[in-house]
């Protein structure tokens, strides 16, 4: 079992930057891909984007391409999403998620993940 809690979000200015955060623990973080994803009020949650557990592979959602950055760090058993040049359509819930063990290729797709955090929410004011 794995938990993921994240952190970073808040309320920033269109323009502005974020960097969220998601900590792993309840087993040893590696052999899995981990992915971004977001649901804004009164829409479909939707992939943002993905690392493969070596983190040479990266995908991205189009609409975030050249704005926000995915990383991640096994020794600190974290996730990264730096996101710049915040738009007030990004307003949205962000969720951290991490797929089964030996499931190391990124996906853009949810049911493909086995493990979600919480949430943590971005707000950009226009």
């Amino acid at each position: 079992q794995v938990q993921l809690v994240e952190s970073g979000g808040g309320l920033v200015q269109a323009g502005g930057s974020l960097r969220l955060s998601c900590a792993a623990s309840g087993r040893t973080f590696s052999n899995y891909a981990m992915g971004w994803f977001r649901q804004a009020p009164g829409k479909e949650r939707e992939f943002v984007a993905g690392i493969s557990w070596t983190t040479i592979s990266t995908i991205y959602a189009d609409s975030v391409k050249s704005r926000l950055t995915i990383s991640r760090d096994n020794t600190k058993n974290t996730v990264y999403l730096q996101m710049n040049s915040l738009k007030p359509e990004d307003t949205a819930v962000y969720y951290c998620a991490a797929r089964l063990s030996g499931r190391m290729a990124v996906s853009t797709f949810g049911q493909d993940y086995a493990f979600w955090g919480q949430g943590t929410q971005v707000t950009v004011s226009s």
